[in-house]
């Protein structure tokens, strides 16, 4: 499998480069999770690192990455149905002053 040297920005891994394997399309996950367990035996904890553009690429194009903290771990993600409402706006007209 190929692999990829990619930095980690934040947290603890700030200032590391690890190599992070390509999946099939050669990018690395969206999501890096470091297991990093407990010394007295409780149990792991999990860093969440998210996965963002380390700069212009190519003709403006992005094909670098790296790795970003992300203390609040993963946001939880919602299907996105092409037929799906989008979510709840607030009522009223867009010009009504009342709301």
């Amino acid at each position: 499998m190929k692999s990829e040297d990619t930095p980690f920005e934040g947290g603890p891994m700030d200032g590391r480069v690890l190599p992070v394997l390509l999946g099939i399309t050669g990018h690395p996950p969206k999501t890096y999770r470091i297991p990093v367990p407990d010394p007295a035996g409780g149990p792991d904890t999990v860093l969440v690192y998210r996965r963002v553009p380390r700069g212009p690429g190519r003709v403006g194009l992005s094909n670098r990455w790296k790795y970003e903290y992300a203390p609040e771990g993963v946001p939880p993600r919602r299907l996105n149905w092409p037929w799906s409402k989008p979510d709840a706006t607030p009522p009223g007209k867009p010009d009504d002053a009342d709301g």
